[in-house]
Parts: structure tokens; C-alpha cells; sequence
């Protein structure tokens, strides 16, 4: 089992920056797992924001981030970290932490995804 806990959330203003951690924990073998941030707001489903593979080399973005934000993690710390920087009204949502053992590098499937954060609240103000 692994325990995923998410954290730097807050109220932004609109080009505002915040950094998303996501620390692991329990039996875990961190860098076994591909990781991701997603995000959902009421309404909506959960969208993939980006996912990271275990060797930190493969990346995916979704196109409205791209150029914004970042995804890294440390297999050391079990830490997944999401750099978000020029923050938008349309970003506002919670901020989830998922974890993945698909095979291959990466995957952006919402159901490839067996653990997961509890969220975090992200909204930016325009």
C-alpha cells in the first residue's frame, strides 16, 4: 500500500506561482511508480495535468500547462513536486497526487493510476 499526501495549495492571484509537493509513504518502492498530477473541478472529470516516469526523464504536459508548469521528483525523498508558474483563473481546482505501476515510461490513463492524494485546493484569482 502507499500513502500519497499532497500539499502547498492555496489563493494565488492570476501570474502567481505555487509548488505542489506530494510526499509517499507506507510500503513503498517510490521510483517503481510513475507519477502524476491531476486536476478536477465541480462539474467536470478529472483531467491529467502531468505525469512523470521513474527514471525522471519522460514527461507529459497537458497543452494548457505546457510552458508553465512542471513536474520533478526526488526517489530519495519519495517526493513528487509540481511547479506551477504564471498561474491562471482556469487553473483553479483540486490538485491531485497519483501513482502508477502501468508498464512503460509513462501514461496518461486516469485508471492506470491505483493510488492517489486526498487533493489539494488550488484557486487563483483574476
Amino acid at each position: 500500500q502507499v500513502q500519497l499526501v499532497e500539499s502547498g495549495g492555496g489563493l494565488v492571484q492570476a501570474g502567481g506561482s505555487l509548488r505542489l509537493s506530494c510526499a509517499a509513504s507506507g510500503r513503498t518502492f517510490f521510483s517503481r511508480y510513475v507519477m502524476a498530477w491531476f486536476r478536477q473541478v465541480p462539474g467536470k472529470e478529472r483531467e491529467i495535468v502531468a505525469a512523470l516516469s521513474r527514471n525522471n526523464i519522460s514527461r507529459y504536459y497537458a497543452d494548457s500547462v505546457k510552458g508553465r508548469f512542471t513536474i520533478s521528483r526526488d526517489n530519495a525523498k519519495n517526493t513528487v513536486w509540481l511547479q506551477m508558474n504564471s498561474l491562471k483563473p482556469e487553473d483553479t481546482g483540486v490538485y491531485y497526487c497519483a501513482a502508477s505501476s502501468a508498464l512503460g515510461a509513462i501514461t496518461t490513463a486516469l485508471d492506470d493510476y491505483q493510488y492517489w492524494g486526498q487533493g489539494t485546493q488550488v484557486t487563483v484569482s483574476s
